[in-house]
């Protein structure tokens, strides 16, 4: 039996304030998110977002929250789990491991040692990689395996931004979405990233944010750059989609504190486009594979809310891939070249 552990970033317990606060201590404590000296960390974490964040971030959470499912993040990735479990067969044994919060990746990895496989394929499921979250769940992984008497074999999928099913599934959600909303203007709108990240992941040190074109074109230099295979994504679903140029924008969200963040910024250009006669938006998300706070809230209220209060009409959000079939499928697709390289997925 091969062992699949699927990974994600994380989600509160539940939506409220103490919850939410130990989520956050644990996911902003990780020197990968904030990638300062311990003590600046700590001062930063303890004397200036937990007093005031978790009551902010827990009135969002609770604006999003299935009183049958919970968190969407969560159910989302649950029902991922059991459609590629009943795709791939008895063959294989699927787990989902999180970050921060339950289910947590040791638990998952132990969970996949009970039943006794032979072998794990690990899938982050973070379509871009980032030292923030693509890294930080791998290096929680690679540390799980290494005390355990019998090092499991493991075989990491890498990050999928250009892989072609992953690109269809995203670009036939829009499609649909697209059918039946006349939009003025696209965004694809990806979670932002401190410009030092994008600069620590440049072997070269010389090409990362040295030139306005840095991004357009994957080269050895940037290979591990989160921006450049956001905009190679961008850039394949609206191939996909024909889309004229003029009439999409990428776009980053979610940023926090005052360092420079890579840009242009999702929360900037959206009232900039309505003060230039845009009246609808569809936004795609698509460095996330299901929906969350960053979609259903920040995108599907907040976004929508500013654009309404800068003149536009409205903010379509197009559904992340959550468990499609399509996306199931590509799932399984990725995990079985990752187990067996040398053949094609089925």
């Amino acid at each position: 039996m091969i062992g699949l552990l699927l990974l994600n970033l994380g989600t509160p317990a539940a939506p409220t304030i103490p919850a939410v606060r130990r989520y956050l201590r644990q996911f902003l404590s990780d020197p990968r998110v904030i990638d300062i000296p311990a003590p600046a960390r700590a001062a930063l974490l303890n004397l200036v977002i937990l007093p005031r964040r978790p009551t902010t971030s827990a009135a969002q959470y609770r604006t999003i929250w299935d009183p049958d499912r919970g968190s969407p993040l969560l159910f989302h990735s649950l029902d991922l789990r059991d459609g590629v479990q009943r795709h791939l067969g008895d063959g294989w044994r699927v787990e989902l491991g999180m970050r921060y919060g339950d289910p947590s990746i040791p638990d998952a990895m132990t969970a996949l040692h009970a039943a006794k496989v032979s072998r794990v394929v690990v899938l982050p499921l973070f379509p871009q990689y980032a030292a923030s979250s693509t890294g930080s769940a791998l290096e929680v992984v690679y540390g799980h395996a290494a005390v355990a008497w019998n090092t499991p074999p493991l075989a990491v999928v890498p990050p999928f931004y250009d892989d072609p099913e992953f690109l269809d599934a995203f670009a036939a959600r829009g499609r649909a979405v697209l059918a039946e909303n006349q939009a003025d203007h696209i965004l694809f709108s990806f979670h932002g990233l401190p410009e030092r990240h994008l600069q620590k992941s440049d072997d070269t040190g010389a090409h990362c944010l040295c030139s306005d074109d840095c991004c357009d074109r994957m080269v050895a230099a940037n290979r591990n750059c989160y921006r450049a295979q956001c905009v190679h994504t961008a850039h394949e679903i609206a191939a996909r989609l024909s889309l004229e140029p003029k009439n999409w924008t990428i776009t980053f969200q979610s940023r926090l504190g005052r360092t420079p963040w890579i840009q242009p910024f999702t929360d900037v250009v959206i009232p900039k486009l309505a003060d230039e006669g845009a009246r609808r938006l569809v936004i795609f998300c698509p460095s996330f594979v299901a929906d969350c706070l960053e979609t259903l809230e920040e995108i599907g209220v907040r976004a929508q809310n500013q654009f309404r209060e800068a003149g536009g009409t409205e903010v379509v959000l197009v559904p992340s891939l959550n468990s499609e079939p399509a996306w199931v499928k590509a799932v399984c697709n990725l995990a079985l070249r990752a187990a067996y390289p040398q053949s094609e997925a089925a």
